[in-house]
């Protein structure tokens, strides 16, 4: 028994070395985690690297082109157009990370809970997903959002319930595959609790896809926020979030297409970055789906 309880911490550690080993021999997602990593530090010290402050205006050189003075050119206030995404990136990085952490650690909650017991409340509780998930993502998105209001934290919320139901359904069909496991009918026979058996056992075995979904789920919501702001409904100039400066620059696109093309290529890569991460991560979690 000794030997093998320490065998035991061995194992894992060898499982995640292999795991890292994994994601770092994939190109793509070194290459992702490389992006994400430059716009988060750019982001974190904003002050430093944006050389104007976000809402320094010169109203004697408004809408003015890239040049080295303005790298990506002034918007129709003067103010500095590169400063304004450095900062947006806090607001738009910020309403991804938090958004998607909120949405699936409730999700995971709710479908680990209902995963295990089943019964009454698992089958009602699919049927009203049923329903939510009929209803297409962005639409009740936009609906959450009209009723809960504009703003930073409010978008975060919208954006976080909806998501709740994609972790639940997830997370509660991988505690259906691990529930009759012999290590769970172990710790019932020893009188384990069923917060114990959920928390140290159900939901370590069933997180991997979760993860997975998550990193590549930022992204998405990062581009479902800026479409939210662009339609007046996320969070509104002149706070410079990347897609309330779409919003804002969209009246000004034949004669300044700078005021929306920058922004629109930093919410791209982004997303590009995210999803090249997330690709390399589900495929050294899981070698077998690698193609």
């Amino acid at each position: 028994m000794p030997a093998a309880n320490a065998a035991a911490p061995v194992k894992k550690n060898s499982n995640f070395q292999a795991i890292v080993k994994r994601l770092f021999q994939n190109r793509g997602a070194v290459i992702g985690l490389i992006i994400f990593i430059v716009l988060a530090l750019a982001a974190i010290f904003a002050p430093v690297a944006a050389p104007y402050g976000y809402e320094e205006m010169d109203l004697t050189n408004m809408l003015s082109g890239p040049s080295l003075e303005h790298l990506f050119g002034t918007d129709e206030l003067g103010r500095d157009v590169f400063s304004r995404i450095i900062y947006g990136g806090r607001y738009s990085l910020s309403i991804g990370l938090a958004a998607t952490a909120f949405g699936a650690v409730v999700g995971c909650a709710i479908g680990a809970i209902t995963g295990y017991f089943g019964g009454t409340l698992d089958t009602v509780l699919m049927r009203f997903l049923d329903i939510l998930e009929a209803i297409p993502g962005l639409l009740l998105t936009i609906c959450v959002s009209a009723v809960l209001g504009s703003g930073f934290d409010k978008t975060i919320l919208a954006l976080a319930i909806t998501s709740i139901p994609q972790y639940v359904r997830l997370l509660r069909a991988q505690v259906f595959s691990v529930r009759d496991e012999e290590y769970l009918e172990a710790a019932e026979s020893i009188s384990c609790s069923k917060f114990r058996i959920i928390t140290r056992y159900v939901l370590p075995n069933s997180l991997s896809p979760v993860i997975v979904k998550a990193t590549m789920s930022v992204a998405q919501t990062i581009l479902t926020a800026a479409s939210l702001s662009y339609v007046g409904l996320g969070v509104q100039p002149p706070t410079p979030e990347w897609g309330a400066m779409l919003s804002a620059g969209r009246a000004y696109i034949r004669s300044y297409p700078h005021l929306i093309m920058f922004p629109g290529i930093f919410i791209m890569i982004t997303v590009l970055g995210l999803n090249l991460f997330g690709d390399g991560l589900r495929d050294a979690l899981d070698p077998k789906l690698k193609k």
